[in-house]
């Protein structure tokens, strides 16, 4: 952690603090049914499930469970997909539907998840707002809006004043199912279940290699292996550090600011009455929400693709932090007095706007990259893959994500010079309201 300029750079995430409660790093070897590489959320809810239902498994994590994006992001509960709705017509109109009641499902099932464990993370059901800046942003998302109607997504678009928004935001589409929260607490909250649950969990242990051999596949750490019936791979943005990982999956660093308190009534004077969050529709999307703590936070914006070797933990560019704010500014211009506490963020994983879950090698399977939606879809895609291992028949949302086949999106799709690129284009565009 660093401090410049006021500005307080974590490499660590700003929702909660590191639990004391560390597991037992693996030593040994031992036999499971399965093994769930991974402890993000996906990993955790696989692993709890099976568990719930006398499946003996074993997670092994290199960190501990929820230390990546699954605590560090903005704290969105969305029921949407990533990507434009017109996008998303173009590449998968015969999946439209099965995808929305994915997405749908899957915020549903997650705001169960917080009322079963009784997880306090400041969950409010508010919905979000995507909200134009533009006459021409605001055209797009009312052409959007009718395609999202159309798919059975609980939507409406309304002007500005109608949701609440300030007046920089022209209106938009209010999506009225899911919320906001504490992600970090969210997933302490996943995190302690699991750990009451019958599962084994390993934290601070890194999987050198997965291997199938046989029926059965071999899972080597520094200090022992791993003999298990099958595998599941929930290992998101560091899917590319193991060689039998489904390609295609990029590694995305996104960032987040948030700011000093602000009094609700300056809010309330520039007509920021809404509690929902907000996003744009950018290229790159910005997203604005207002915190429990009497803050405001920030992010995305501006993108940074992964560079070769581990990714490890990193604290945000300050210069992307500098453009985040002067973005703020610009959306915000009546609080340009409100100066920037803290910034963190972490690595997401991105594939073709859907996540995806498949079967890699025999008895290896995979659940991974959400694209920015995780905090809703992760849990659930990783429960519905437990339920396929422990003999259900495949439940029609995981069949809609299901690639016989991993992914392939080429590398260079997602490097920080194309991000840069969508960048400017977004300025441009802001510059000439297009």
């Amino acid at each position: 952690m660093k401090t410049s300029a006021g500005v307080t750079y974590s490499a660590f995430t700003g929702w909660s603090d590191e639990p004391t409660d560390i597991a037992t790093p693996f030593r040994g070897d031992i036999r499971c049914d399965v093994a769930v590489v991974g402890g993000g959320l996906a990993g955790m809810a696989t692993a709890l499930r099976l568990a719930e239902r006398g499946v003996d498994v074993v997670l092994l994590e290199s960190g501990y469970c929820g230390w990546g994006a699954s605590s560090r992001n903005a704290g969105y509960l969305s029921n949407e997909l990533a990507g434009e709705a017109e996008v998303l017509q173009f590449f998968y109109k015969n999946k439209l539907k099965n995808l929305t009641r994915f997405a749908e499902n899957s915020a549903q099932f997650t705001e169960g998840l917080i009322e079963r464990f009784d997880i306090d993370c400041d969950y409010e059901a508010t919905g979000n707002i995507k909200a134009a800046i533009s006459e021409a942003q605001l055209g797009r998302l009312r052409r959007n809006a009718e395609i999202l109607q159309e798919a059975g997504s609980n939507i409406e678009f309304g002007d500005g004043a109608q949701l609440g928004l300030p007046s920089t935001f022209l209106g938009g589409i209010f999506v009225r199912g899911g919320g906001l929260m504490n992600p970090g607490r969210f997933t302490a909250g996943i995190r302690s279940a699991l750990l009451a649950s019958g599962a084994r969990v390993f934290e601070r242990t890194t999987v050198r290699s997965v291997e199938p051999n046989g029926a059965r596949v071999t899972v080597e750490v520094p200090s022992g292996r791993v003999d298990a019936e099958r595998v599941v791979l929930a290992t998101n943005a560091n899917t590319r550090e193991l060689t039998i990982g489904p390609s295609g999956v990029g590694p995305v660093y996104t960032s987040v600011v948030e700011t000093d308190p602000v009094d609700p009534e300056a809010l309330e004077a520039i007509g920021w009455t809404t509690r929902a969050g907000i996003v744009t529709p950018h290229q790159i999307l910005e997203n604005y929400r207002r915190t429990p703590r009497g803050t405001l936070l920030y992010g995305t914006r501006r993108l940074r693709g992964a560079p070769s070797g581990p990714l490890g933990a990193q604290a945000p560019d300050p210069a992307v932090v500098d453009d985040l704010t002067r973005g703020f500014h610009q959306r915000f211009p009546t609080l340009n007095y409100l100066a920037p506490q803290r910034a963190w963020g972490g690595w997401i994983a991105m594939t073709s706007f859907l996540p995806v879950a498949g079967e890699v090698a025999k008895n290896v399977f995979y659940g991974v990259s959400c694209n920015g939606h995780g905090l809703a879809q992760s849990p659930y895609l990783g429960t519905l893959l437990a339920d396929r291992l422990a003999g259900d028949d495949p439940h029609d949302d995981l069949q809609t994500l299901w690639r016989p086949r991993p992914p392939r999106l080429p590398s260079f799709v997602l490097s920080t010079p194309v991000f840069e690129a969508g960048w400017a284009v977004d300025r441009l565009t802001d510059r000439f309201g297009i």
